[in-house]
């Protein structure tokens, strides 16, 4: 059985909270089937992979003007999300387009920060079924995020809606990474991905079948996960590991390199997360159903928006791009 399980979301929603529960203690990992975005993400995962078809020039037309932009394109070695960990971690061995929202804030912001990531999508003008696709995608895949989150209140004990306030304005966020084929080896310490917790609320994955993704066991081991047809791979990320007081688990994993083939080649892999997180001014604390009697709180009060910023900001600064 693989370690990280699969759930079915046509099940009972109570069966599922319950398996949801023991998952995310012990894992913090598991794929979903049954979600419904299987058309919708087939049209942005054509797009994404045409965008990294493009000649570099079209691609680099949306680069992020500045490393403290959160949208655009990011050429080969311009992240190291090791250092989002406090590790002096080497580049990353991937490339990536980020985008934000696609409809404008539903609510009036005051804070210049939380304008930043509202900031517009970059769009290539040579590929214009990209915004088209992404888009749609994005949308399905806010609303399929935030029935993941009902389906975690109703595990962490708490009514179905609980977390909906929380949730209902936030900015997420949806990326699309190529890792280059290679034939040169990395440098010491070098990974595709380099290992990290993700910040926000949950991650949903659409991988290929290439490999390479892994995950600690709480005995600290890495373990694969499985590439899945028609799945996404959904984590844990830091804002619900403080919620639940570290219940469950915000679990460190990477991407590393698949084993070369026999000319020395390292083949392409490409993924496409998408990050969901809290609205920019959530409190996250504690929940009262996550402390044992006479337990204390492991972690202060966070306010979201400011630790997404914080998290983003560590894994771009001082990172050579050539």
């Amino acid at each position: 059985m693989s370690y990280v399980p699969v759930l079915d979301l046509r099940d009972d929603p109570a069966d599922l909270a319950r398996r949801l529960d023991d998952v995310c203690r012990e894992v913090g990992f598991f794929q979903v089937v049954g979600h419904g975005v299987e058309e919708a993400g087939d049209r942005a995962w054509a797009a994404m992979r045409a965008f990294f078809d493009l000649p570099l020039a079209d691609r680099m037309s949306v680069r992020s003007p500045s490393p403290d932009y959160p949208h655009g394109y990011s050429p080969v070695a311009g992240e190291s999300l090791g250092r989002t960990l406090g590790a002096d971690a080497p580049p990353d061995l991937k490339e990536v387009l980020n985008t934000g929202p696609v409809d404008p804030p539903p609510h009036e912001i005051t804070d210049e920060d939380e304008w930043v990531v509202w900031s517009p999508n970059l769009w290539p003008a040579a590929l214009p079924e990209l915004e088209i696709a992404w888009s749609e995608y994005h949308r399905r895949m806010q609303r399929l995020a935030n029935r993941i989150v009902q389906l975690f209140a109703l595990a962490l004990s708490l009514p179905e809606t609980y977390f909906d306030s929380s949730v209902d304005r936030a900015a997420c966020g949806l990326r699309g990474i190529c890792y280059p084929a290679r034939t040169t080896p990395p440098e010491p310490g070098q990974l595709r991905a380099g290992a990290h917790t993700d910040y926000g609320t949950l991650t949903l994955l659409r991988q290929d079948s290439v490999g390479g993704l892994e995950v600690t066991t709480r005995e600290g081991e890495w373990v694969g996960v499985e590439s899945i047809p028609g799945a996404f791979v959904v984590n844990i990320g830091d804002l619900l590991a403080g919620w639940t007081n570290d219940r469950w688990r915000s679990t460190v994993h990477r991407v590393t390199d698949p084993p070369p083939a026999a000319d020395g080649r390292y083949e392409r892999r490409f993924s496409m997360p998408f990050f969901h997180n809290a609205n920019w001014d959530a409190r996250v604390e504690c929940l009262p159903t996550c402390l044992s009697p006479g337990e204390r709180p492991k972690y202060p009060a966070v306010v979201a928006g400011p630790h997404l910023r914080a998290k983003f900001r560590r894994s771009v600064e001082n990172v050579r791009v050539s």
